[in-house]
């Protein structure tokens, strides 16, 4: 099978990528506007992108060729914070990607548990087994001529880890931190399930 991506529609392009380029994470983005409502947003177009300086990229999306509040929110601040999302937070991560009014806060509408940064304004997320406090690096519309996303490069600059992920030697535990990954459509997966290779 080939797939011609220049006769795709735009829809069916994204089918095949998010179906293909799996597990990606998921980036649960908290933001303030600049009146000081909080918003939270998962995004699951995201990665790190270098760790020289340490820094995130969220790709955020329109909808309904609207800007999104966390992209108004981090282009108004410049301050965002990246939740990872555990298993336990599955659900709660899903209630958030509700289309909300701009003023409405995800926390308070669903529940969501938030907790203070310590270098930016946005709160994170109470119970995160990883967030990530950042500045805006860069925002740069995709593609150049007629862009219908954003890509947010966010520098990190303080973590929040969770003690409970660690192993003996103060590393990361990959089975204890039980994230949530993004397959195709609804499907979703964890990290639990794990294999070892040692790099040649």
């Amino acid at each position: 099978m080939q797939l011609d991506f220049g006769a795709l529609a735009p829809l069916e392009a994204y089918r095949w990528l998010s179906a293909t380029v799996t597990p990606r994470p998921i980036a649960w983005v908290s933001t303030l506007s600049a009146e000081g409502n909080a918003n939270l947003a998962p995004f699951s177009f995201f990665q790190v992108i270098s760790d020289e300086p340490p820094t995130l990229m969220v790709n955020i999306g329109q909808r309904d060729g609207q800007l999104k509040d966390s992209l108004l929110n981090a282009q108004a601040t410049g301050e965002l914070v990246v939740n990872l999302v555990s298993m336990m937070q599955a659900e709660a991560m899903n209630a958030s990607a509700e289309a909300l009014p701009h003023q409405v806060s995800e926390f308070a509408h669903c529940g969501i548990a938030e907790a203070p940064s310590v270098r930016v304004r946005p709160p994170r997320v109470a119970g995160a087994p990883v967030a990530f406090e950042c500045r805006v690096a860069q925002i740069q519309p995709y593609p150049a001529t007629q862009p219908n996303c954003h890509l947010v490069f966010a520098e990190v600059l303080l973590a929040h880890i969770d003690d409970a992920v660690l192993d003996a030697r103060g590393r990361i535990d990959p089975a204890a931190l039980d994230l949530v990954g993004r397959l195709g459509g609804s499907a979703y997966c964890r990290t639990t399930e794990l294999f070892r290779m040692q790099r040649p």
